[in-house]
């Protein structure tokens, strides 16, 4: 049997979810389950002057309104100390979408015809929406939009309060971490809290935070002793999910006539939206840590600061502070470039890390890049691309009124992922940066992994079936996945920041591991034979240099359960745990260029052509990688995979690729910047002005 790391292998998971058969929160049918709606603030900033719930309560159906003055005792999400946020708006709203009354009635559209009965009477207040009006400062010079993260599945929750305890089933990345947060705030033993993530549509890092809805349908089921229901629709989605990015940089670059960066001052302002999210505090640091990207700059000083505004509170997203950093520098090569009359390829080849430096300690303690080739990683997408020739086409265009304007932008970034170690990732609120693993071999061959990781999207079920595949030589089909249940995995952290293969991957390595070398010493006792003189083939060990001499993984596995035939005090089964604790996080990284066309009468943007190179390691089914991009492997990383992570250098990456490109294609006109989203009126005023 070949390795099957590596392999181009159809992902498990798909035949369910393509036809239907997947189960997400919403497809889980409790008897007696009600359902709760929210009613939503439309103003960004109010006092609440009443409510009046009278009409709504004796619409049919309706067991019950809710509002803040209802709930108390009710705990708040954790926080800042001192703006810790109420499940419900308390004495004023801070933007629009945030939950004022809730409703829960016998059916969803029930509860939203009540809904629209609650009478909220709200005395209007000045509306800080940016840093500029929270801060009241001018503008700064580069942004990082705000965005949404839009994942396909919704906020959806479905809580279940007996007498033994809660259950939540929720549309989560980190099921072991919301059961720890929900036994904290109900007073609760974790073993009375169980938390279940079953198939997830996307989360993307917003569904990494702990969302108000999750303890308001576990108070309402307490109180009302039913299963409560809440599904957020798309709207809501839109402004209650937290949103990503909305950072503001202010920047001072030194550098030589060459363009050797000498010196990087950045000042980092992060929009924390109406309520900080626990998640989207620690931003600004991660921007900090990577704001020198993959270059050598002697001396970076970086601050930040957040700023509390009218909008929809910013947590983690796709990349969560590394792409902020990503963008920054790599618009900053592109300014320094265009002040010397330099090629923007030259002066990041000047100031690469170079593969020789490798381990590169940066001057933030921790941050040590382990294994890359950024040079290398240009070097292999120039190979795609005529870059001479492509020149040559945009200058020539740029004499052709009939033509559009083209333009070329460049990307050449790091990130970091595989997030752990513990004494790093603790700071964020998590119990640790670890990951655990479980691998249970059954009596007929076949295997069961439980991990802590709790995908949403990125093809664990298969990519760990892999490498246990691999491990314990039996085959692919006959592996199956079980996470996201808090009382059937052991512990877990979750899924986030690219650690599903560096990190629960090295996990379900060692404890298929520990597996294969029990299943070794019960094989050589069967053989009478050293173990050293065994080796495992194609689910078979047998002596080496005499292959008539086996048995079959399956009969070790049923071996494993006959005490009277294992040797003295030998446990029985083959079931083993590991807990994997990084030494270092992984760090992607690669080089991307993004082609683009601007008509000159409308200021519409076509993105013409995007190659991707991506080093992430080792790469354990290309199949799911090729969707990231062109995956080169010159350095594997230092855990025992040698995986990177996959799953967030296309957010890192592309932004700046694109908006480097339209500036390429406008710089002969003088224009330096243009502040992403690159829309087409924003591009035509452009235009405008400097053709008047």
């Amino acid at each position: 049997m070949g390795s099957m790391v590596g392999a181009a292998v159809v992902r498990k998971e798909d035949p369910a979810l393509l036809t239907g058969r997947g189960t997400y929160v919403d497809d889980i049918r409790l008897p007696g389950t009600v359902h709760m709606v929210y009613v939503r603030s439309y103003l960004a900033h109010a006092k609440i002057v009443s409510i009046d719930t009278s009409e709504a309560v004796a619409k049919p159906g309706v067991l019950g309104v809710w509002t803040n003055a209802d709930l108390e005792g009710l705990p708040p999400n954790r926080s800042v100390p001192g703006m810790e946020r109420p499940c419900l708006a308390r004495d004023k709203v801070r933007f629009v979408g945030e939950p004022v009354a809730v409703v829960v009635a016998a059916d969803r559209y029930a509860a939203a015809d009540a809904a629209e009965a609650v009478l909220v009477e709200y005395e209007e207040l000045p509306v800080m929406a940016s840093i500029e009006a929270a801060t009241a400062e001018g503008a700064v010079p580069i942004k990082n939009q705000r965005c949404a993260a839009v994942p396909l599945e919704p906020t959806v929750c479905l809580a279940d309060w007996q007498a033994s305890g809660l259950t939540l089933w929720a549309t989560t990345q980190t099921p072991h971490h919301s059961r720890n947060e929900l036994a904290a705030m109900f007073g609760l033993s974790q073993q009375e809290v169980r938390v279940v993530a079953p198939d997830v549509g996307g989360g993307f890092g917003a569904k990494a935070s702990c969302y108000p809805e999750f303890i308001l349908t576990a108070e309402l089921s307490k109180r009302l002793r039913r299963p409560v229901k809440f599904v957020e629709t798309r709207s809501e989605n839109m402004t209650s999910m937290v949103h990503g990015r909305a950072q503001d940089h202010d920047i001072e670059v030194g550098f030589d006539d060459d363009g050797t960066l000498l010196a990087l001052r950045v000042r980092i302002t992060q929009d924390c939206g109406g309520w900080p999210d626990a998640t989207g505090i620690g931003l600004p640091t991660l921007t900090s840590f990577m704001a020198g990207g993959c270059y050598k700059i002697p001396v970076i000083a970086p601050s930040f600061r957040s700023v509390v505004t009218n909008t929809t509170p910013v947590g983690a997203y796709r990349g969560a502070g590394r792409p902020e950093a990503s963008f920054m520098i790599e618009r900053v090569v592109d300014h320094v470039a265009a002040e010397l009359g330099l090629d923007p390829l030259d002066v990041r080849r000047r100031n690469f890390v170079q593969p020789g430096e490798m381990p590169f300690a940066t001057q933030f303690e921790g941050i040590v890049y382990d294994e890359a080739d950024f040079p290398g990683a240009l070097d292999k997408l120039l190979t795609t691309i005529d870059y001479a020739a492509m020149r040559a086409d945009q200058a020539a265009r740029r004499d052709d009124p009939s033509k559009p304007l083209l333009g070329i932008g460049f990307s050449t970034f790091v990130e970091m992922g595989g997030f752990g170690p513990t004494p790093l990732f603790e700071q964020f609120g998590y119990v640790g940066g670890w990951e655990s693993a479980n691998v249970r071999l059954n009596t007929d061959g076949s295997a069961v992994i439980k991990v802590g990781t709790s995908p949403h999207g990125q093809g664990h079920q298969t990519a760990f079936a892999q490498i246990v595949a691999d491990e314990l030589s039996i085959p692919f089909d006959r592996i199956s996945l079980v996470h996201g249940d808090t009382a059937t995995v052991q512990e877990g952290i979750g899924t986030m920041g690219s650690r599903g293969a560096p990190v629960g991957g090295s996990a379900v390595f060692q404890a298929a591991g520990k597996v294969r070398a029990k299943a070794m010493k019960i094989a050589a006792h069967m053989l009478e034979a050293d173990e050293s003189d065994l080796e495992l083939v194609d689910g078979r060990f047998a002596v080496k240099g005499a292959p008539d001499q086996g048995v079959t993984m399956a009969e070790v596995a049923i071996r494993s359960f006959k005490p009277h035939l294992l040797p003295d005090g030998f446990d029985l089964g083959l079931d083993e745990t590991a807990y994997f604790e990084p030494s270092n996080l992984s760090y992607p990284s690669g080089a991307h260029c993004c082609v683009v066309e601007v008509d000159r009468e409308t200021g519409w943007v076509k993105v013409a052509r995007y190659i991707a190179v991506d080093d992430c390691g080792t790469v354990i089914n290309p199949l799911m990688a090729a969707a990231g991009g062109d995956p080169i492997v010159p350095k594997p990383s230092s855990n025992p995979r040698g995986a990177k992570g996959l799953g967030e250098s296309g957010a890192t990456a592309a932004p700046q690729a694109v908006v480097n490109a339209v500036v390429d294609a406008l710089g002969h006109l003088g224009v330096r910047d243009v502040e992403m989203p690159c829309t087409p009126q924003k591009v035509w005023r452009i235009l405008q002005q400097k053709a008047s």
